[in-house]
This record gives C-alpha cells, structure tokens and sequence, in this order.
C-alpha cells in the first residue's frame, strides 16, 4: 500500500551579528523552537525560491551553498572582492558582482552550483534595484534574461555558453519584469523623454512571436514603476509613482495603480474608491484575485477579481500593509513603517473578521508556506532596539515571541503551498497537538496537584490582583493624598484616627439628644 509523502517540516531562518542558525517551525515542543543548525559566522543569507537551497556569503571571498533539507554544505566558491551575490529560483546558479576597475573586467560572474563551474561573465558598471541581479529566471529557471541598453537579451538557460539567443530591442527601456511561472512575457518599462509619456509594454518571451507588444499602457507624470506578476502569467499590475503631487495633497508625489493583461481583455486604472497613494498590493497565490491598500489615511483596502470587479471590502484603519497567505484562504491587514502595527486577519473565503491585534515596530511580515502562521519581525540596521521575533495564529493570538539585543534576518524557508494539506485539516492538526501540549502540562506530579488543591480549598490564599492601568494607579495615588485612601483601597492612619474621632462625636451627639429627652 502506497504511502503519501508526509509534508516537509517548517523551518526558519535567524540571523545575528555572530551569524545564522536554523530553527525547526511551529508548533514547537513545550514551546520552544529547536536549533536544527548551530549558528555559523556569515554576512549574507539568501533561500533560493523553491527552499532547495541556501546561499551564504561568508566573507567578502567566500560563498558557500547548502542544501536545505540536508542543512550540509555542497558547494564553496571562491569570489575575491565579491560586494553582491544572487541565487537563482531553483538553486542552479549563483550569480556574483565584484570590484571592477575597467570595462575590461567581467566583474559579474554567473556560477553553477552543481559543479562551481563559471558559465558566463559580462561587465556591468554598477549595481542598482533596477539592473541587480543582472541575469533574471523565470520561477521554473526556463527562461533566462538580462537588461541591457536599450534591449533584453534571452539566454539559453541551460547552456549559456551559447551567449545571446535573441535580443528584444526597446528604445529608452529602463526596467524590465519577467513574469513568473511561466516565464511566457516579459513587461518592459520606458520612462517619459521629451515630452512623450512614459509605458509599459508586455512582450512574449518567444522570439518568433516579438514583432508587437500584446499590451501597452502610457501615462504621463511617471518618475518610476512596480510590476507585480499574477502567478499564472495572464495578469500585470503597474504601481505608477510620480515625485510631484499636483494636487499638493501629499509631500511623498502622488501614485495611480494600471492593470493589464496579456490577452487584451483589461488595460487601464484600476478603480479605487478613495483618493491617496496606493500603499501596497498583492495577488492571490492562484492569481484569480488581488488585494490592494490604498487612501489618505485611514486607508481602505479591497479585494478586486482578474477583471477589476471589487469581491470584498476590508474596511478602513491605519494600514499600508497586505499579506495573503499561501493557501489562499487568510488575509493580514497591518499598518507598519511609521504607523503602529494593527493588525486585522480575515477568512476571506468566509468573508469575515477572525482577529486584531498589534506588532509595534515591524520590519518583515511573512505567513508560513502551509499559511497557519503569521511571523512579524523588527530587525537592524532599520531599527537599533526592541529587536526580536513574534509569531501569530491564523486568528491573530499570539504563539511564540522572543527578543534580541540585535537581529537582521529572519525568514521562512520557502516551500510550495502545495505540498502541504487543505489548510482545514491543517488547523485541526494544530489544535489536536495544543490538546495533547495542554494534557502533558496538566499531569504535574502528585505533589504538585495535591498542592493546588489545598491552595484552592483554602479561604487563605489570595487570588492574583486585577490588573490595573498606569494611569487608574496614578489616579489612586492621588486619591491616596486627597482623602487619604492608599491605592489598595484602605485608609491611613490618620484618616483612621479621624475616623474614629467622627464616630465617637456622632456617638457623643446621640446620647445627649437621649437624655435631654
């Protein structure tokens, strides 16, 4: 009888000034995680996208591979002078970028982790958001392409010894997106120049099918652009960041969202019900949907179909922050960065409310691959204090937190949703362990019980105080000084002695009033 892979374990990824370690994911074992590698020194860390392995910068020459289910270390390369390194989706290249003093030094160099065989070299003179890494994959590495003037060449991804295999020329071309899986187009963006308007244009990745783009878009008053690809390649998302807000309705320029699709069936604004930038935006992992947060604050955020037809209100609140976990199912709302950390989980496909809560000072935000947990972060150099980790339910309560005196990296490693279960026999898994947690610390010794039980028969034994908020406390103290009432709520020796002295005049008074009558 066939037996079903079990799903792969979750692990996490923390990394400090004296280097990296791995930790085993929740749920943890009496509540802590479990080193699963002792830290090892390193500067840099990077996952490849499918989790299979790990890349570690050492030192400024030393690059080292590890493969991520083993956690054992299968490639070491030698790189003087190495300032950036870049992993490629499926871990079959490592691509780095070194010192160059002319152009005759082929300063990035594309390895292959397999062997740590130099495959091909080329010269770029610096290294920005926008040309790093310089050789880009589809997910599935079956499309392989570069950024250069005025054009994108494409490589045979399995042999780069070829050199350039087709060149799509664009004039005035400044940033390029490869979609992801598949990697079938390729979205191209030409800053305005001269007058004209800027674009973005969607080419197929075939060389035979480039002659004319299968969608374009232009709009003036562009200083700059996010593509963000749907998973199945069908749909394009274009933040339109300008510097200068007309309007003057905001320091930080103004933003409009476009969507466009490769079939030619949408290519236009996307209809927002507020005005303000557009915060953040994400697709759905089936990239049927996609969710957006946008607005002056209090921002609103909505959830929009392929055809820009809104599903879901999320409401309004201080958020400019969207995660959408891997499963499709929950959705986190946050307000990071400079706002206070709320936080609002949703069931989108029950389309209600399941939790709030807060998590001040977030750097990162990630659900876990199989989407039963939310990690928030705060991390250096961003932050210098209050480092550390926290890890939420679905639900928004809180599992796991610990704190650092300093902490730069922490991340999931990565895993397709897929090889996971539906998310509902996962969650019941969850609260079957939390069963079994709880019984294990309800069977203390018989001491201990016999203990408890004399504490709650007896009368003597105090119950733990209410809590009370700073500022009733300081409202207390003052009632302490005014009438002479002490926090806990009993009087002072003089306001007793006053007490008394009341009392014996009233008493005094009474008996008097008696015997003259």
């Amino acid at each position: 009888m066939a037996v079903a892979d079990s799903p792969p374990s979750l692990d996490i990824l923390v990394r400090n000034p004296e280097g990296f370690t791995i930790w085993n994911g929740p749920p943890f074992s009496n509540g802590e995680p479990r080193v699963k590698l002792d830290k090892v020194p390193c500067t840099t860390t990077k996952f490849s996208e499918n989790g299979s392995k790990l890349m570690v910068i050492r030192s400024d020459s030393l690059i080292s591979i590890y493969d991520s289910k083993n956690l054992i270390e299968i490639r070491s390369l030698q790189v003087p002078n190495v300032l950036a390194a870049s992993i490629s989706p499926c871990g079959t290249y490592v691509q780095t970028f070194q010192k160059s003093t002319s152009p005759q030094d082929k300063n990035v160099v594309l390895w292959k982790t397999d062997t740590g065989d130099s495959v091909f070299q080329v010269f770029q003179k610096n290294m920005t958001k926008t040309t790093w890494p310089s050789i880009r994959f589809s997910s599935d590495e079956a499309v392989a392409c570069r950024l250069a003037t005025n054009e994108v060449q494409f490589f045979d991804p399995k042999d780069f010894s070829k050199g350039i295999n087709h060149r799509l020329r664009v004039p005035g071309l400044a940033a390029f997106e490869l979609s992801k899986t598949p990697g079938s187009y390729v979205a191209v963006f030409v800053p305005e120049s001269k007058g004209m308007p800027g674009n973005v244009q969607i080419f197929s990745c075939a060389k035979e099918l480039q002659n004319q783009p299968v969608a374009r878009k232009s709009f003036f008053r562009c200083s700059s652009v996010q593509l963000n690809w749907n998973y199945s390649s069908s749909g394009l998302l274009v933040v339109v960041q300008s510097d200068v807000d007309k309007t003057n309705q905001s320091y930080y320029g103004e933003s409009k969202l476009n969507y466009l699709t490769t079939d030619g069936s949408y290519e236009g604004l996307v209809p927002l019900r507020k005005e303000g930038p557009v915060h953040d935006v994400q697709w759905s992992f089936s990239g049927k949907e996609f969710a957006v947060v946008y607005g002056f604050m209090p921002a609103m955020a909505t959830i929009f179909d392929k055809k820009c037809n809104p599903l879901l209100e999320l409401g309004t609140g201080p958020y400019n922050t969207i995660r959408w976990n891997p499963k499709g199912k929950f959705i986190c709302l946050a307000g990071f960065g400079n706002l206070p950390g709320d936080m609002a989980f949703w069931d989108y496909l029950e389309k209600k409310k399941l939790g709030a809560t807060k998590a001040e000072l977030s750097v990162t935000s990630e659900w876990s691959p199989d989407g039963r947990y939310f990690m928030t972060a705060t991390t250096a150099p961003r932050l210098q204090v209050d480092n550390g980790i926290k890890i939420f339910h679905h639900n928004g309560s809180l599992y796991f937190k610990r704190m650092f005196d300093k902490l730069f990296q922490v991340e999931w490693k990565p895993e397709l949703p897929d090889k996971f279960g539906d998310i509902a026999e996962l969650l019941n898994s969850v609260d079957s362990f939390k069963l079994e947690e709880t019984r294990k610390q309800g069977q203390g010794s018989k001491t201990a019980q016999a203990h408890s039980k004399t504490a709650a028969s007896n009368p003597s034994v105090q119950k733990p105080a209410a809590y009370r908020p700073p500022h009733a406390k300081a409202a207390a103290a003052v009632q302490a000084e005014l009438f002479g009432v002490n926090p806990a709520g009993e009087l002072s020796k003089n306001a007793l002695k006053n007490k008394k002295k009341r009392e014996k005049q009233r008493e005094k008074k009474a008996a008097e009033a008696s015997s003259a009558d």
